[in-house]
Protein backbone atom coordinates (compact mmCIF):
# COMPACT_ATOMS: atom_id res chain seq x y z
CA UNK A 1 0.00 0.00 0.00
CA UNK A 2 1.07 3.51 -1.02
CA UNK A 3 2.39 5.67 2.30
CA UNK A 4 1.06 8.45 0.45
CA UNK A 5 -2.27 10.01 1.98
CA UNK A 6 -5.10 9.58 -1.17
CA UNK A 7 -7.07 12.54 0.19
CA UNK A 8 -3.69 14.70 -0.34
CA UNK A 9 -2.88 13.49 -3.53
CA UNK A 10 -6.26 13.98 -5.18
CA UNK A 11 -6.42 17.40 -4.02
CA UNK A 12 -2.86 17.93 -5.52
CA UNK A 13 -4.25 16.33 -9.30
CA UNK A 14 -7.36 18.34 -9.18
CA UNK A 15 -5.72 21.21 -8.61
CA UNK A 16 -2.74 20.73 -11.15
CA UNK A 17 -4.94 19.49 -13.80
CA UNK A 18 -7.74 22.23 -13.35
CA UNK A 19 -10.48 20.41 -12.95
CA UNK A 20 -13.58 20.56 -10.68
CA UNK A 21 -14.20 18.80 -8.04
CA UNK A 22 -18.21 18.46 -9.06
CA UNK A 23 -17.35 17.91 -13.08
CA UNK A 24 -15.22 14.85 -12.01
CA UNK A 25 -18.05 13.37 -9.81
CA UNK A 26 -20.30 13.58 -12.37
CA UNK A 27 -17.26 11.50 -14.37
CA UNK A 28 -18.08 8.63 -11.78
CA UNK A 29 -21.61 8.95 -11.72
CA UNK A 30 -22.10 10.23 -8.28
CA UNK A 31 -23.29 13.31 -6.60
CA UNK A 32 -21.59 16.66 -7.79
CA UNK A 33 -20.41 16.62 -4.07
CA UNK A 34 -18.81 13.27 -3.85
CA UNK A 35 -15.80 13.91 -4.28
CA UNK A 36 -15.13 17.49 -2.03
CA UNK A 37 -16.70 15.61 0.67
CA UNK A 38 -14.12 12.46 0.39
CA UNK A 39 -11.23 15.09 0.35
CA UNK A 40 -12.26 17.68 2.78
CA UNK A 41 -14.42 15.71 5.28
CA UNK A 42 -13.73 12.41 5.02
CA UNK A 43 -16.56 10.71 3.55
CA UNK A 44 -16.16 8.08 2.11
CA UNK A 45 -13.23 7.26 4.21
CA UNK A 46 -12.19 4.99 1.16
CA UNK A 47 -12.90 5.31 -2.81
CA UNK A 48 -14.83 2.30 -4.36
CA UNK A 49 -12.61 0.19 -6.45
CA UNK A 50 -14.27 1.29 -9.41
CA UNK A 51 -14.14 4.77 -8.76
CA UNK A 52 -10.39 4.56 -7.84
CA UNK A 53 -9.72 3.07 -11.26
CA UNK A 54 -11.18 5.47 -13.24
CA UNK A 55 -9.46 8.57 -11.73
CA UNK A 56 -5.79 6.61 -11.88
CA UNK A 57 -7.15 6.58 -15.88
CA UNK A 58 -7.96 9.65 -15.99
CA UNK A 59 -4.99 11.27 -14.35
CA UNK A 60 -2.66 8.55 -15.62
CA UNK A 61 -1.41 7.29 -12.30
CA UNK A 62 -1.19 4.89 -10.57
CA UNK A 63 -3.89 3.17 -8.72
CA UNK A 64 -1.94 2.75 -5.33
CA UNK A 65 -1.62 6.81 -5.32
CA UNK A 66 -5.15 7.28 -4.41
CA UNK A 67 -5.42 4.21 -1.56
CA UNK A 68 -5.26 1.12 -3.90
CA UNK A 69 -2.62 -1.57 -4.00
CA UNK A 70 0.51 -1.01 -6.06
CA UNK A 71 0.83 -2.58 -9.39
CA UNK A 72 2.59 -5.90 -9.70
CA UNK A 73 6.36 -5.71 -10.57
CA UNK A 74 6.82 -7.66 -14.28
CA UNK A 75 8.23 -10.85 -15.04
CA UNK A 76 10.20 -11.30 -17.36
CA UNK A 77 10.33 -14.66 -19.67
CA UNK A 78 12.26 -15.36 -22.48
CA UNK A 79 11.24 -14.81 -25.67
CA UNK A 80 12.96 -16.91 -28.22
CA UNK A 81 14.24 -15.46 -31.30
CA UNK A 82 12.26 -18.52 -33.59
CA UNK A 83 8.97 -19.09 -34.70
CA UNK A 84 7.49 -22.20 -34.46
CA UNK A 85 5.58 -23.85 -37.01
CA UNK A 86 2.40 -25.04 -37.04
CA UNK A 87 2.41 -25.52 -41.04
CA UNK A 88 3.90 -27.60 -42.85
CA UNK A 89 7.61 -26.89 -40.81
CA UNK A 90 10.26 -24.01 -40.41
CA UNK A 91 13.95 -24.90 -40.31
CA UNK A 92 15.55 -23.92 -37.03
CA UNK A 93 19.25 -24.47 -36.17
CA UNK A 94 19.21 -25.12 -32.21
CA UNK A 95 17.98 -21.48 -31.47
CA UNK A 96 15.62 -22.05 -29.15
CA UNK A 97 17.79 -23.07 -26.95
CA UNK A 98 20.24 -19.85 -26.92
CA UNK A 99 21.06 -17.23 -23.93
CA UNK A 100 20.70 -14.10 -26.73
CA UNK A 101 17.03 -14.64 -26.95
CA UNK A 102 14.84 -11.67 -26.30
CA UNK A 103 12.57 -10.99 -22.98
CA UNK A 104 9.00 -11.17 -22.74
CA UNK A 105 7.32 -9.59 -19.77
CA UNK A 106 4.59 -10.95 -18.27
CA UNK A 107 2.12 -10.26 -14.98
CA UNK A 108 3.41 -12.42 -12.44
CA UNK A 109 -0.21 -13.28 -11.60
CA UNK A 110 -0.53 -15.06 -14.90
CA UNK A 111 2.55 -17.16 -14.29
CA UNK A 112 1.31 -17.86 -10.35
CA UNK A 113 -2.11 -19.75 -12.20
CA UNK A 114 -0.39 -21.68 -15.14
CA UNK A 115 1.97 -22.88 -11.94
CA UNK A 116 5.09 -21.92 -13.76
CA UNK A 117 8.49 -19.87 -12.82
CA UNK A 118 10.06 -17.31 -15.20
CA UNK A 119 13.41 -19.28 -15.82
CA UNK A 120 11.43 -22.18 -16.69
CA UNK A 121 9.16 -20.55 -18.76
CA UNK A 122 9.70 -19.02 -22.70
CA UNK A 123 7.01 -17.74 -25.42
CA UNK A 124 7.36 -17.79 -29.31
CA UNK A 125 5.36 -17.07 -32.20
CA UNK A 126 3.43 -19.75 -33.87
CA UNK A 127 3.27 -19.70 -37.88
CA UNK A 128 0.12 -21.41 -40.20
CA UNK A 129 -2.49 -23.16 -40.05
CA UNK A 130 -1.92 -26.58 -38.92
CA UNK A 131 -3.07 -25.87 -35.54
CA UNK A 132 -6.47 -24.04 -36.54
CA UNK A 133 -8.61 -23.41 -34.64
CA UNK A 134 -6.93 -24.06 -31.46
CA UNK A 135 -3.89 -21.86 -32.11
CA UNK A 136 -3.96 -19.33 -35.47
CA UNK A 137 -0.81 -17.87 -37.37
CA UNK A 138 0.45 -15.17 -35.15
CA UNK A 139 -0.12 -16.66 -32.06
CA UNK A 140 2.30 -16.30 -29.12
CA UNK A 141 2.37 -18.97 -27.47
CA UNK A 142 3.87 -19.24 -23.68
CA UNK A 143 5.86 -22.71 -23.16
CA UNK A 144 6.70 -24.80 -20.00
CA UNK A 145 10.01 -25.78 -20.41
CA UNK A 146 10.23 -28.93 -17.60
CA UNK A 147 7.42 -30.17 -19.36
CA UNK A 148 8.61 -32.69 -21.66
CA UNK A 149 6.66 -36.02 -21.01
CA UNK A 150 4.63 -36.83 -23.17
CA UNK A 151 1.52 -39.73 -22.82
CA UNK A 152 -1.12 -42.05 -24.20
CA UNK A 153 -3.33 -38.89 -24.25
CA UNK A 154 -2.13 -35.89 -27.09
CA UNK A 155 -1.19 -32.83 -25.46
CA UNK A 156 0.05 -29.43 -27.40
CA UNK A 157 3.61 -29.05 -27.13
CA UNK A 158 6.75 -27.37 -29.16
CA UNK A 159 8.82 -30.00 -30.47
CA UNK A 160 11.86 -30.15 -32.93
CA UNK A 161 11.91 -32.97 -35.60
CA UNK A 162 13.68 -33.60 -38.97
CA UNK A 163 15.11 -29.89 -38.53
CA UNK A 164 11.90 -28.54 -38.06
CA UNK A 165 10.39 -26.56 -35.12
CA UNK A 166 6.99 -27.43 -34.81
CA UNK A 167 3.86 -26.83 -32.45
CA UNK A 168 1.95 -30.03 -32.65
CA UNK A 169 -0.58 -32.19 -30.72
CA UNK A 170 1.99 -35.12 -29.25
CA UNK A 171 1.50 -38.29 -28.10
CA UNK A 172 3.21 -41.86 -27.23
CA UNK A 173 2.08 -44.74 -29.07
CA UNK A 174 3.82 -47.61 -28.00
CA UNK A 175 7.36 -47.31 -29.36
CA UNK A 176 6.86 -44.32 -31.59
CA UNK A 177 5.77 -40.43 -30.76
CA UNK A 178 3.04 -39.24 -32.99
CA UNK A 179 3.07 -35.46 -33.89
CA UNK A 180 -0.67 -34.90 -35.22
CA UNK A 181 -2.06 -31.47 -36.04
CA UNK A 182 -5.73 -30.15 -35.47
CA UNK A 183 -6.26 -29.19 -39.09
CA UNK A 184 -7.26 -32.29 -40.69
CA UNK A 185 -5.70 -31.14 -43.99
CA UNK A 186 -2.46 -32.16 -42.39
CA UNK A 187 -1.04 -35.67 -41.80
CA UNK A 188 0.31 -37.28 -38.91
CA UNK A 189 3.74 -37.77 -38.42
CA UNK A 190 4.79 -41.12 -36.40
CA UNK A 191 8.60 -40.37 -35.67
CA UNK A 192 10.99 -42.12 -32.39
CA UNK A 193 13.51 -39.48 -32.63
CA UNK A 194 11.94 -35.86 -31.75
CA UNK A 195 12.99 -33.58 -29.33
CA UNK A 196 10.08 -32.04 -26.92
CA UNK A 197 10.92 -28.15 -26.18
CA UNK A 198 8.00 -27.97 -23.65
CA UNK A 199 4.26 -28.15 -23.49
CA UNK A 200 2.43 -25.12 -25.04
CA UNK A 201 0.60 -23.53 -21.36
CA UNK A 202 -1.23 -20.34 -22.54
CA UNK A 203 -1.65 -18.27 -25.97
CA UNK A 204 -2.29 -14.58 -26.67
CA UNK A 205 -3.79 -13.71 -29.80
CA UNK A 206 -4.09 -10.24 -31.27
CA UNK A 207 -7.82 -9.54 -32.61
CA UNK A 208 -7.27 -7.96 -35.93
Amino acid sequence: MSTLDPRARLEALIAEHGVGYAALSRMLRRNDAYLQQFVRRGTPRVLAERDRALLAAYFRIDESELGGKPAPVMAAIRRLAVEASAGPGAMVDGAESRDDARTMLLDPRLLADLRLAPAHASMLTARGDSMVPTIADGDALVVDERDRTIGPRPAIFVVRHDGQLLVKRVSRQEDAIVVSSDNPAYPDIVTSDAVIIGRVVWLSRALR
